[in-house]
């Protein structure tokens, strides 16, 4: 039975890899695979995923109006593979949910599951909800602690709060952390009365 999966982690827990990893097992097995990553995210080039690792590879990309079905899809494609997929519509995830299970068509997505702010990505938080297998890739934080969180940081490393829910960038941007760490400057005297203390 074809799936939807959804494999996510922080930021640097090595998804481009992963999923460039899987292309090359289907592709060395004799099966075609279709490669796509969202088209504003240019870190390594228009159209290319790319890794930490340096690995790289021309792929097709999808914006918000990209549609993904049977007729699209084209003939004898083995696995749709999507890097940065928390950039997909919450239509586009249904589209692809249901890509796996009336093509049956293995469909696996990389990507983060919430922004810079601990809130949810519209495409992360379908396909948390759709996905019919979830695996939370690891990496740690500075403190070697589990990295869950994605902290935004200017250009002197302090955390950004606020802004845009999509500004792109790298290592020079984002740090993946715990969520002690990214709660660690947290600064803000405001609760509720009585609530914890």
């Amino acid at each position: 039975m074809s799936k939807l999966y959804f494999r996510y982690a922080a930021m640097n827990a090595g998804k481009s890899t992963a999923l460039l990893q899987a292309a090359h097992n289907y592709e060395e097995r004799g099966m075609k695979v279709r490669l796509l990553t969202a088209a504003h995210d240019e870190r390594a080039g228009a159209g290319v995923i790319g890794s930490r690792l340096g690995l790289q590879r021309a792929v097709e990309t999808f914006g918000p109006r990209t549609v993904f079905d049977a007729a699209g899809l084209g003939a004898g494609v083995a696995c749709v593979l999507i890097d940065e997929a928390q950039f997909l519509t919450p239509e586009q995830v249904r589209q692809l949910h249901r890509l796996a299970h009336r093509e049956h068509l293995p469909v696996i997505c990389y990507g983060l599951r919430s922004d810079f702010r601990g809130e949810a990505f519209p495409g992360a938080a379908m396909l948390l909800t759709l996905a019919d297998d979830l695996e939370e890739m690891k990496t740690i934080c500075a403190c070697a602690r589990k990295a869950s969180m994605n902290m935004r940081i200017d250009d002197e490393g302090r955390r950004v709060k606020e802004g845009e829910q999509v500004v792109i960038g790298g290592n020079e941007r984002y740090r993946a952390v715990c969520p002690s760490c990214f709660y660690s400057d947290d600064d803000d005297p405001v609760r509720a009365p009585g609530l914890f203390g």
